[in-house]
């Protein structure tokens, strides 16, 4: 059994509240999740427990958000949107005003300052947030169904401690409100993994967005192919991440598990297996730093909650990893949780057109990226 000290922050008062019906974004994902880790006994081992939240303080709020979008969104939210609000983004399809927005906002951000809170304490090793990953909101602006910036509020927390921060990002959409928070900053390095912004929203985060001032070479973009698969990405992120993470040499990492990225999402263009972000978190866990993990995107709930579910497995050690896929596979398709290989995605082959498509982008991309960042880390 892991001594890994691992706690899952949740709360049964996030289930509660509910984006509007036409909207994809489902927050039952985390209540999904964690009803099958319950089931499958993976909440309550050694070393893990669960952590209740409270809702983000105002003051912890302002430490990003401006306080003059903080009343527009907490306004907005109890049915006064005004017309300054909408120029603050608020009331499009993307990010749609519904009851109980702001007590859901303030307490997802909660979470994720709990997580921090935990790692400074010095009281878990990782911690899992699955109700954050709000990587598309602005200091004054809602985008992309965000409308608190959960995870740069973390990585500000951890900052003002002293701490040297990584954010990695490996959510199909790219997170422009995070690197737009550290851009002229290197005490946070953010390093993205997402689909190009060439085929997906924010459309931005290509190669050469690396920073400005002192933060020149610390926000490293990796912009992904549509029909990328689990070799490629793995591939890059070895020969791309791991270099650079272990230059950084970070303090603490801010991992986000957005599942979008999986094949069969309804919103993005990808071909990942949950087995890839698995083995993203056991590559950052061998690292040894403190991780707080989020969760983002994931527009398939079931594929998502099941994502979630084997991340928080490796999270906490509890994982037995992919030699128990085809038995595992099998006790799923039965309705049954006796197996934790049954978390695991089948395996997908890529054809060969996918394959020469996708590898020949892929080996573009490291060449640039490497190009453009690597010597300022002694690479």
């Amino acid at each position: 059994m892991s001594t890994t000290r691992a706690a899952f922050i949740h709360r049964p008062e996030l289930e509660q509240y509910a984006y509007p019906p036409d909207c994809p974004f489902d927050t039952s994902r985390a209540g999904k999740a964690r009803k099958i880790l319950a089931s499958m006994g993976l909440l309550g081992g050694a070393g893990t427990r669960e952590v209740s939240p409270e809702p983000a303080s105002r003051e912890a709020l302002e430490t990003f958000h401006t306080p003059k979008y903080l009343a527009a969104l907490e306004n907005a939210s109890h049915g006064d949107l005004e017309v300054e609000g909408l120029w603050m983004g608020l009331g499009t399809s993307d990010t749609p005003i519904f009851l109980g927005l702001w007590e859901y906002a303030t307490l997802a951000a909660g979470a994720s300052l709990a997580g921090a809170k935990l790692l400074l304490d010095g009281d878990a090793d990782v911690a899992f947030n699955p109700s954050g990953g709000y990587h598309h909101a602005f200091a004054s602006r809602a985008a992309g169904f965000c409308f608190v910036n959960d995870v740069v509020l973390a990585c500000l927390r951890l900052a003002s401690a002293g701490l040297r921060v990584l954010f990695l990002d490996v959510d199909a959409h790219h997170g422009d409100g995070v690197q737009a928070a550290f851009y002229d900053r290197r005490d946070v390095m953010t390093l993205s993994f997402h689909e190009s912004g060439k085929t997906l929203f924010p459309h931005t985060g290509f190669e050469d967005e690396t920073g400005v001032a002192d933060g020149v070479g610390f926000a490293v973009n990796f912009p992904l192919p549509p029909q990328t698969y689990d070799g490629a990405f793995l591939g890059a992120f070895g020969e791309v991440a791991e270099p650079l993470i272990r230059a950084y040499d970070p303090d603490a990492i801010v991992l986000e598990l957005g599942m979008d990225a999986l094949a069969g999402d309804p919103l993005t263009h990808l071909a990942l297996t949950n087995n890839a972000h698995a083995e993203v978190v056991r590559r950052v866990l061998a690292l040894g730093k403190p991780v707080l993990a989020t969760g983002g995107g994931g527009y398939h709930v079931e594929n998502t909650a099941r994502g979630w579910a084997l991340a928080w497995s490796v999270l906490s050690g509890q994982d037995h990893g992919p030699d128990d896929l085809e038995a595992g596979l099998g006790g799923v398709m039965m309705a049954s949780t006796d197996w934790l290989g049954g978390l695991r995605d089948r395996a997908l082959a890529p054809s060969a057109e996918q394959k020469a498509a996708v590898d020949a982008e892929i080996a573009r991309t490291v060449e640039t990226v490497k190009k453009n960042v690597f010597r300022m880390h002694g690479l």
